[in-house]
């Protein structure tokens, strides 16, 4: 193989510089280099949010609204005991009114016992109040969030998932943003917990820490954060209550996250992200458990961006800003991009010579791994509040790259199955029978 790309390297030299330079413009996949604008924007927004940091004065906020956290049970066990009680040790000084929402409960014994096991100690955890609610029948998670909203009476509601654990800062940075009017909802961050567990986990670890908790923060900078995880997040409950709640079908965190967007194009509203507010979850610990997990992720993409909010991706309801994100990181990146990388690299492995595809491949790799690079270095050196636990995954930047290829690869597959199956119709995050009564879009 070093021979023929030898031999490959000496014939384009010998063609001349012209001729490199035009057989270069001929084979490279300038569309890769369509990720540097949006890179270049994270970069900055996080340089940005770090030197504003640098100049801020720390000071304690008088405001304390009573808070309500919902947090969506089905098949935790005792598990959802550690996350109430992380719920519990919140430095938030306000109250805090903690409302388990079991779906299902005749049949998840355990975690319903569970929930009923677990008491508050008054004197330990002074304004935390227990509000469970036990739903007989699954209705799904949709269906358990609006549950937990109609019975909240905080002025902000959190929406967490029953296996993820929290860092006990969480509500008190979250709920500083909403001193500000124009602030309906508030992204957190997410870290995994099972690290090293697996390849697989590893790698997602290094993809949630550079997608989520890095570039969130440049994106929030420019008010263009696209998406408020569904593991927890924070909405103004008024503002909430007003659009109606979570919406039935699948991928609510970003359907809610859509339909909050519809009304930048009319009010001045922003979506912050909060860095130091750390949610910790468990994620597929093996690679067909990841794909499975993609597959309904991705193509939950297409429903929502193509079937669903198609006529609310304009100008006019999202604003210019926030509608160039959604075209381009959502629509290009997401559902258009995996297509382009698959078609070009099928018709390179037809019809270029090896020589050539191996030098591609290599100039390709050291694009992304560059990109890579500079990213985990901006979150290491100016976000990370877990440097040290960070650097380890120094050791997963080489292997990226070619994850995030397979990743995009599959994502094909993941547009696809949705196309042509209807693929969110037969999510496990709720009932048929509650799917079959949501618009069929």
């Amino acid at each position: 193989m070093l021979e023929a790309v030898t031999v490959f390297l000496a014939e384009m030299g010998s063609a001349g510089t012209d001729g490199l330079v035009r057989l270069f413009l001929m084979l490279f996949p300038f569309f890769v280099l369509l990720e540097l604008p949006l890179s270049l924007l994270v970069i900055g927004g996080v340089i940005r949010w770090y030197t504003r940091n640098l100049a801020i004065t720390p000071r304690t906020s008088l405001y304390r609204p009573r808070v309500s956290c919902i947090i969506t049970c089905y098949s935790e066990g005792r598990d959802v005991e550690k996350t109430l009680l992380s719920l519990c040790e919140q430095l938030y000084p306000g109250e805090v009114e903690l409302i388990p929402v079991v779906d299902g409960a005749s049949i998840n014994t355990l975690t319903m016992q569970a929930v009923r096991d677990f008491r508050i100690d008054p004197v330990r955890y002074p304004n935390r109040f227990l509000k469970p609610i036990a739903k007989w029948q699954r209705g799904g998670r949709v269906s358990s969030l609006n549950a937990g909203l109609q019975h909240a009476t905080g002025e902000i509601v959190f929406a967490m998932d029953g296996d993820t654990s929290f860092d006990n800062t969480v509500i008190e940075s979250m709920v500083r943003h909403f001193e500000d009017p124009a602030v309906p909802a508030v992204s957190g961050s997410l870290r995994v917990r099972n690290t090293w567990h697996s390849f697989a986990t590893v790698m997602q670890t290094l993809e949630y820490f550079l997608s989520i908790h890095t570039s969130r923060v440049g994106l929030s900078e420019w008010n263009t954060v696209n998406n408020i995880s569904g593991a927890f997040g924070a909405f103004r409950t008024s503002f909430l209550r007003h659009i109606g709640g979570w919406d039935t079908h699948t991928a609510e965190d970003l359907d809610l996250t859509l339909r909050i967007k519809s009304y930048f194009g009319r009010h001045p509203l922003r979506i912050p992200f909060e860095p130091a507010a750390i949610g910790h979850t468990d994620v597929p610990d093996t690679l067909k458990g990841f794909f499975t997990q993609r597959l309904r992720w991705d193509g939950d993409l297409f429903f929502l961006y193509i079937r669903k909010h198609r006529h609310s991706i304009t100008p006019r309801v999202l604003g210019w800003r926030n509608f160039l994100m959604t075209l381009f990181s959502g629509f290009f990146f997401q559902l258009v991009l995996p297509f382009l990388i698959v078609g070009y690299t099928l018709a390179g492995l037809v019809l270029l010579p090896l020589p050539a595809i191996a030098v591609l491949a290599i100039l390709i790799y050291t694009v992304y791994l560059l990109q890579t690079l500079v990213l985990y270095l901006a979150g290491l050196l100016m976000v990370s509040e877990r440097p040290r636990q960070d650097l380890k995954l120094a050791i997963a930047i080489p292997i990226f790259p070619v994850f995030m290829f397979v990743l995009r690869s599959w994502g094909v597959v993941c547009t696809l199955n949705e196309m042509f199956r209807r693929s969110h119709e037969e999510t496990s995050m709720a009932p048929w029978w509650v799917l079959r009564r949501g618009r069929r879009f």
